[in-house]
């Protein structure tokens, strides 16, 4: 191995294994890829879970851990910087609040709330905001950009499908939510979502390509 600490080579030729997998792989399986024993990499993957770059789903397969946009060099500070000049048009365009939201302990916490800027009325989805993911649109968006499963329901294999959430008074009587989620490099994606949320009617074929193309943007 030369220079170089093999406990963490491997550690790192993990993560570039599970990044490469999208529905995730089981230790077995990341065990022949690594070309090591089944128990050296139940200690591999063990410490990577602890730091929390990798996670298990509840049938034990392995994807990306939630603490990596923590690590990745510039990501969020980068997209938080970008935010503003993407969000701002697009609330605009769809006279609603535009919203940037993140994945905390399987929660959608709001990072960024933009109004229209000649909003009369405004929607209370603010920075800080959170919600369970089961509930609103940016929870949908989230939820369904993850691999799919047999048990999922309705709402997410159809946002999964079409490729963004509408969901209408989950979270606020009388209004709509629609959201994207946000698409990183190949092997690696942030759980992000880009929406708008508005009270009343919203022209949903209009605005979702917008949140859409947002997202992309931002990603």
């Amino acid at each position: 191995m030369g220079s170089t600490l093999q406990t963490l080579d491997r550690g790192i030729q993990a993560l570039e294994v599970v990044a490469g997998r999208a529905g995730g792989l089981s230790v077995a399986e990341l065990a022949v890829e690594l070309g090591v024993a089944r128990a050296v990499c139940h200690r591999v993957v063990g410490t990577l879970v602890a730091h929390g770059l990798v996670a298990r789903d509840d049938d034990g397969r392995l994807h990306l851990g939630a603490r990596l946009p923590v690590l990745a060099s510039g990501y969020w500070p980068a997209v938080l910087s970008r935010a503003p000049g993407l969000l701002q048009p697009l609330a605009d365009r769809t006279r609603a609040t535009s919203f940037l939201a993140v994945v905390e302990d399987e929660q959608a916490v709001v990072l960024v709330s933009l109004d229209p800027t000649d909003a009369l009325l405004r929607v209370g989805y603010r920075v800080g905001s959170r919600h369970p993911l089961t509930r609103g649109a940016s929870g949908l968006a989230v939820l369904a950009a993850r691999p799919g499963r047999p048990d999922d329901p309705e709402p997410v294999r159809r946002t999964r499908e079409r490729g963004y959430a509408v969901t209408r008074g989950e979270l606020q009587p009388g209004a709509v939510g629609v959201a994207a989620p946000l698409t990183g490099a190949e092997g690696w994606a942030p759980e992000a979502c880009v929406g708008v949320v508005a009270l009343g009617e919203v022209d949903v074929e209009a605005v979702a390509p917008l949140v859409v193309a947002t997202a992309r943007q931002l990603a």
